[in-house]
């Protein structure tokens, strides 16, 4: 049976820098949100490159991965060929690797929301064939 929704890089630092335009919004919904909130080790060296451009981010970012419930979904060597399936099949935007991440995660573990501010890709991707993510927040 399927837990809890993805979360994304974009979302994670709007939750941790009080400045970042979605922030109160992010908050909102990750206290709504289905836990455990499911990421990717890629997301999150995404997520602490991006929170070292800041000072006191990348403090802000550790505190909040250790009390809010997220669990780091494995990606072994076996994923290797569906992530690189995912990016060639969406080579037009061009999809990155932490985002092939999320992607694969969600087709293998039943995963239909995730908490992002990058609706575009989102709305873009999908899971499996057909299946469209439930974005949070909403636009």
């Amino acid at each position: 049976m399927p837990q809890g929704d993805l979360v994304d890089t974009g979302a994670l630092l709007a939750v941790v820098d009080v400045r970042d335009e979605w922030h109160e919004i992010c908050l909102e919904v990750f206290q709504e949100a289905s836990l455990p909130l499911v990421t990717t080790t890629a997301v999150l060296a995404e997520m602490f490159y991006f929170a070292s451009k800041v000072g006191g981010l990348t403090r802000r970012a550790w505190e909040f991965i250790r009390s809010s419930g997220i669990t780091i979904a494995p990606i072994t060597d076996a994923d290797l060929p569906s992530l690189d399936a995912l990016m060639l099949r969406y080579a037009d935007r061009p999809m990155d690797f932490a985002d092939a991440t999320l992607v694969h995660v969600a087709e293998r573990q039943g995963l239909r929301t995730i908490l992002t501010i990058d609706h575009a890709d989102f709305e873009t991707y999908r899971i499996g064939r057909n299946a469209k993510f439930r974005i949070l927040p909403a636009r």
